[in-house]
């Protein structure tokens, strides 16, 4: 049994030192000789404070049941938080134990009222057009509320998060409508570093995603039809007219498929993973290149087992019937590229 304070030396590697939080339920926090914290895994510990250990005694000295003490989590420092704002600022937060590791550890969800408003709130999971309530509760101004803990596991099928707001202040004029809002975020975005970022609500980096709407937007909704036409001339007045061109778009769009051009780090990711995220991308290109009225989108794939070819034809196939697909060019992407013909000349 280790708890945060004991002396532990690491049982595959030279070194050891003290340990200083748990990182979720099976790693920890040690810092070693040098006064640095490095993450490591719970069962390749030794103990060199335990008094069995120190006794000479054998595990199968030990009684035959132990009482299991449950992992003491360390205090996170919270960052600071803007006071005194007046628009009802509300964010969905990310915060992994090491941003540049984040599969590493566990991974905090929180939601933060970075207002003068409370907020009544109802957080919940939409799985199979099914909701799941997972918290709900109140939030005081300028605070946060930890909603729920994942770890790599709860990625891999990870569902649209939900959330319904009410905000509000003594002796308000009028009553606020409610927000309603859901979040599906791609399992790719925890595998980047880059998308884990500085932020004025945690001292570690985290993704942060925006719940309320923007107050701009709800002004703009309030003035009448005349008022906005007002608006609108007085800005074409202060500004001269120009030719807009539409862009050209390129005949053809190359996507290519490698997965190391997806994403920046693989590890962790099984084949069927790795296979879901490839055709994520097909079927979103392709209905950007249609949107935009390119002619031609050429997928290169590689040869390989010929599995992922296989896929972008089903897929082809079944959600895109009408659109005629072949071997790209040979001299071009030799026998590794799809070419989708998607309007004649």
């Amino acid at each position: 049994m280790i708890n945060v304070g004991d002396r532990v030396k690491f049982l595959n590697d030279v070194g050891g030192g003290i340990v200083t939080g748990f990182l979720g339920k099976n790693m920890v926090q040690v810092e070693n000789e040098d006064g640095f914290e490095v993450p490591y895994p719970l069962a390749k510990l030794i103990n060199v404070d335990d008094p069995a250990l120190n006794k000479g005694t054998t595990l199968a000295e030990k009684p035959a049941v132990e009482t299991v003490q449950q992992p003491v989590k360390a205090e996170k420092p919270k960052g600071k938080k803007r006071t005194g704002k007046d628009s009802p600022d509300f964010y969905f937060c990310f915060v992994p134990a090491d941003a540049k590791n984040p599969l590493a550890g566990d991974i905090e969800l929180i939601l933060v009222n970075d207002s003068n408003f409370t907020i009544l709130f109802h957080y919940a999971h939409l799985k199979e057009e099914k909701y799941k309530s997972v918290l709900h509760g109140e939030v005081q101004p300028n605070s946060d509320v930890e909603l729920e803990v994942i770890d790599q596991n709860d990625l891999s099928d990870s569902p649209e998060y939900s959330f319904q707001l009410i905000f509000f202040r003594d002796d308000e004029r009028e009553i606020h409508p409610s927000i309603t809002k859901k979040f599906k975020v791609n399992p790719v975005k925890f595998y980047k570093e880059k998308s884990f970022q500085p932020n004025d609500f945690f001292h570690q980096n985290a993704l942060v995603y925006q719940i309320s709407e923007n107050i701009l937007n709800t002004e703009i909704d309030k003035m009448t039809e005349d008022d906005l036409r007002k608006v609108i001339k007085a800005k074409e007045r202060q500004q001269p007219k120009k030719n807009l061109k539409k862009p050209v778009q390129p005949d053809v769009v190359e996507v290519d498929l490698h997965i190391h051009e997806l994403i920046e780090n693989t590890a962790g990711l099984t084949n069927k993973e790795i296979l879901d995220l490839q055709m994520e991308k097909v079927e979103r290109e392709m209905r950007q290149a249609i949107e935009t009225g390119a002619r031609r989108i050429v997928f290169i794939h590689g040869v390989g087992q010929g599995v992922l070819k296989q896929e972008i034809a089903r897929l082809l196939k079944s959600k895109f019937p009408k659109y005629i697909f072949q071997d790209a060019s040979f001299q071009e992407y030799g026998y590794g590229a799809t070419m989708v013909i998607l309007r004649r000349r």
